[in-house]
């Protein structure tokens, strides 16, 4: 599939409606969650919060640095009852950014963007980091 600018902005776009939907997620979670084997994530749900939101400006900087305008929706994320399943829909949503960030490095590779690109694999690497956190909670 051909990338244009168009499609890019509108993809750019999309993943900053998840990284919305992220940050309100991880706050919600990190109220929620309970029980003492949980106790070490809690904190660090509010670190990945604002992470997402340092990265919801950075793509909206982007956006606007291409021509386009950065939406103000958000992505329909998930709620759960047990902090195990709030957890995994957390690790969820990080496969779901990790995934979209390498399609979104290689159009703007394809496009030229190789600022856009760079910012993009700052993102992914946080991206990465998040999901490494809850995985050695999920998996203890």
């Amino acid at each position: 599939m051909s990338i244009t600018l168009k499609k890019l902005i509108a993809e750019l776009n999309k993943d900053l409606e998840w990284e919305y939907s992220s940050a309100i997620q991880y706050i919600q979670h990190a109220s929620l969650i309970k029980g003492a084997q949980y106790k070490s994530i809690q904190p660090e749900l509010i670190v990945h919060s604002q992470e997402e939101m340092q990265h919801a400006v950075m793509i909206s900087d982007q956006i606007s640095f291409l021509g386009g305008t950065p939406t103000v929706d958000v992505e329909k994320r998930q709620a759960a009852g047990d902090s195990l399943t709030m957890l995994k829909q957390d690790l969820e949503g990080e496969d779901i950014a990790i995934q979209r960030y390498k399609e979104r490095i290689v159009q703007a590779e394809k496009l030229g963007e190789f600022g856009l690109r760079r910012v993009l694999e700052d993102i992914l690497l946080q991206e990465e980091e998040h999901k490494r956190d809850l995985l050695g909670v999920i998996e203890e």
